[in-house]
């Protein structure tokens, strides 16, 4: 499975996406500003991953979110973006504001400015599809640009 998260709107707080699965749009997505890494320097908290290609390990189980409720579903598994230069702990999963994100991918509907809505209902979407692919073996990568 593909997902291709493509920035649409770089902006000095936040950056708005919109994510494709497979070329097919899905929902929207929320990070931290994009900074130009290593020339800038990271800001822990307030910063965008790098641009490229990664792939999604969906055995990670946050500590974080395991109790959360949208979580719980899924036995507290979130999907983890793998080998992120400058980052650990990439993870995609719902948020609405960009105090949320802390380097992370948010998931929702872009229908306020600056946020998401919607972010539990499209997280589920996307991991009903995501815990599908890999009961059929198949590998996940992400893009992003």
């Amino acid at each position: 499975m593909k997902l291709r998260l493509k920035r649409i709107f770089k902006g000095e707080k936040y950056t708005i996406g919109h994510l494709y699965i497979n070329n097919i749009y899905f929902c929207d997505t929320l990070e931290d500003k994009v900074r130009n890494l290593p020339k800038e320097p990271k800001v822990y908290g307030k910063t965008a991953i790098p641009a490229g290609i990664y792939e999604i390990d969906m055995n990670t189980v946050s500590p974080k979110f395991k109790n959360r409720n949208w979580a719980k579903k899924w036995g507290g598994i979130v999907p983890r973006l793998k080998n992120v230069p400058y980052f650990e702990g990439v993870l995609m999963h719902p948020l609405n504001k960009p105090e949320e994100t802390y380097g992370c991918v948010g998931v929702g509907d872009n229908q306020v400015v600056g946020g998401l809505v919607n972010s539990v209902i499209q997280f589920n979407r996307l991991m009903q599809r995501l815990i599908d692919a890999k009961k059929k073996g198949e590998s996940i990568t992400i893009e992003i640009i």
